[in-house]
């Protein structure tokens, strides 16, 4: 029988249990999904362990994870986009971990490109949605140096070879074991924790115009210290008044036409997308406790087969 991943209380990913439902069928307007793979959020474990539950509508039971890839399996009356046998990837919030889906034309779902493996493929919807609209939302150019914190995870991937393309000086911080792998991204790494205002000033004695963070509080204060504006500083990590008023721009500002952009993109070499680690369903709480461990260089997967 499907399998589906849920927790009946909030707490570590020891509450993950892997439970048998039935296949799901697809009525008017509804799509069925085979899931091939689940892309890891760091947000997911904020929902299961409880802090973001109610801002991501996870009530009890509750599902797991929103990225997917995966084929269509059926159709429902009235679908026109998409038919049985094509690759796709999307999100489905809290619901994603499982053999199946369901979903609609009007969610967040596109069509796989064929040169793009499954794996990459289900770690793309949230932090490429968010790449793209937080480097899309402040113009860059060849004028701009930028900073972004936690350059070597999902969204800071992307959003460091998006801001390249425009033209802009990237300064990304990392732990030093990522630091070769953020510079070959085209970025000038830099160590976080004590002392990184200073490194950060080394690294870009002309000074700062934006800062995207990915990270925390720390971040913020830093790029402030830098003199950036706060006009000009974007967090996806921190709300509330540590934010110190920064803009929070992120996948909501982003349509699935610029998801499907992001795909190709990585589809045809022009955007690195490094899968870190796979696990299989059976695994997948062993997936999140790595994740919440830190330092992933791009993404973890759970395949499904």
């Amino acid at each position: 029988m499907p399998r589906f991943l849920q927790y009946t209380e909030f707490g570590g990913p020891e509450v993950l249990k892997l439970i048998t439902v039935d296949k799901p069928t697809a009525g008017p307007g509804e799509i069925v999904v085979r899931v091939k793979a689940v892309g890891l959020n760091p947000v997911d474990f904020k929902i299961f362990r409880g802090p973001a539950a109610e801002t991501y509508g996870a009530t009890l039971p509750s599902g797991v994870a929103n990225d997917y890839s995966g084929v269509v399996e059926q159709i429902g009356e009235g679908v026109t986009r998409f038919a049985v046998g094509d690759e796709v990837l999307g999100g489905a919030r809290n619901y994603a971990m499982a053999d199946f889906l369901v979903t609609t034309e009007d969610a967040t779902i596109v069509h796989k490109p064929a040169e793009l493996s499954f794996e990459q493929a289900a770690g793309l919807t949230v932090v490429g949605r968010t790449a793209w609209a937080t480097v899309e939302a402040f113009g860059l150019t060849d004028a701009d140096t930028v900073l972004i914190s936690a350059a070597a995870g999902g969204v800071g991937v992307l959003a460091v070879q998006l801001a390249k393309r425009k033209g802009a000086t990237v300064v990304g911080t990392a732990s030093e074991s990522n630091h070769e792998f953020v510079r070959s991204l085209g970025a000038i790494p830099v160590t976080y924790g004590d002392g990184v205002v200073e490194r950060l000033r080394e690294a870009a004695p002309q000074g700062y115009t934006t800062a995207l963070d990915n990270h925390g509080p720390d971040t913020i204060d830093a790029a402030l210290e830098l003199g950036i504006p706060i006009e000009r500083i974007n967090t996806i990590a921190v709300w509330g008044p540590a934010d110190r008023g920064a803009s929070h721009i992120g996948g909501a500002q982003a349509s699935t036409e610029d998801l499907a952009r992001v795909a190709e993109l990585v589809a045809n070499g022009e955007l690195e997308f490094p899968v870190s680690g796979i696990y299989p369903l059976e695994r997948a709480a062993e997936a999140y406790e790595e994740l919440e461990r830190g330092h992933v260089r791009g993404k973890l997967i759970v395949v499904t087969d």
